[in-house]
């Protein structure tokens, strides 16, 4: 069943969304509301796209309320929509607060309604080619690095940017967090713009994460490791690397590669290289919201996924 989808904020993020939700087979695109009056008039003249001139009529005219609008107010929307019965795709992060991020939790199953948080690197192709391969990490290493651009630096580069890092990597460690030490640094704008993080999980994994907005070059990579194991995932130029380890033949061919440690046991080297499926990462989030509405099932990203991505990134900002 198509729904009928709605756009909350008319930006850079918001005007990209508007493009995918009237391609998309599975939405039909009512029209969006922008606060910004002279903006919203300029988009519907250059796109088409139905601009309603009340957030209340837009949500009142759909099934499903797609909210990218700023941090700040995404709690408000949210409350608007859930309280009249609809469904929420909801951008990153989820709210400016975690209190506000569990309310909007709370009052979405109460109302038997369906909610999916936006952190798209879930739907990165890359990562979707190795994710089933990525069993049990015990040391993992992040870069999110990006040039600057004043666009999101109202909050802090752990919301920003490092945020995507946190939601992977607590998509694949199953254990409880067991410490967070962090630093970071204010360089150009008031809040800090590079951060590092350790964090330790009870299991004994360790992950320590960088980002940084002030960088000379871009770049988004993971490095996984576990027994038996190295996947490496480039989230910007979506290629993979993939190190694994098995016991080595008894006789081994001319080409394999096997090591030796102290005790005399020998492992073979080899490489897998999976297909990477091209794909548009923020069109498959948003349709597989609607999968998850017409069959009745749990997103991919849930809201409780995004309240915790959160409520780890205002642990990390609390230790500058």
């Amino acid at each position: 069943m198509k729904l009928k989808a709605g756009v909350l904020g008319a930006g850079h993020l918001g005007k990209i969304h508007l493009k995918l939700l009237q391609a998309s087979e599975k939405y039909d695109l009512v029209g969006f509301y922008d606060p910004d009056d002279s903006n919203g008039k300029k988009v519907e003249a250059e796109f088409g796209y139905s601009f309603f001139n009340s957030i209340e009529a837009l949500i009142e005219a759909v099934d499903v309320v797609d909210i990218v609008t700023p941090t700040l107010s995404h709690y408000n929307c949210a409350i608007k929509a859930i309280t009249k019965g609809k469904h929420i795709f909801i951008e990153k992060p989820i709210t400016n607060s975690v209190e506000e991020a569990e309310q909007i939790r709370l009052l979405v199953s109460e109302n038997n309604l369906r909610g999916q948080v936006g952190h798209v690197e879930r739907f990165n192709p890359a990562f979707k080619a190795v994710k089933n391969d990525i069993q049990s990490p015990m040391f993992i290493e992040t870069h999110r690095l990006a040039e600057f651009n004043p666009r999101g630096t109202d909050v802090p580069v752990v919301l920003d940017l490092m945020i995507h890092d946190i939601d992977i990597i607590l998509s694949v460690v199953k254990s409880p967090i067991k410490n967070i030490t962090a630093s970071g640094v204010s360089v150009i704008s008031e809040t800090p713009d590079i951060a590092n993080a350790r964090i330790e999980f009870e299991n004994g994994c360790v992950a320590n994460l960088t980002a940084s907005r002030i960088s000379m070059k871009n770049m988004r990579k993971s490095r996984f490791f576990q027994k038996d194991a190295y996947i490496s995932v480039d989230f910007l130029e979506k290629q993979v690397e993939v190190v694994k380890m098995k016991d080595a033949p008894k006789t081994p061919g001319d080409f394999d590669m096997v090591l030796q440690n102290a005790e005399g046991i020998k492992k073979q080297i080899y490489f897998e290289n999976p297909e990477i499926a091209p794909n548009n990462a923020i069109l498959d989030e948003l349709e597989s919201f609607a999968d998850a509405i017409n069959t009745n099932t749990k997103p991919t990203v849930t809201l409780r996924d995004g309240t915790d991505a959160l409520r780890v990134a205002y642990q990390i900002i609390n230790c500058f």
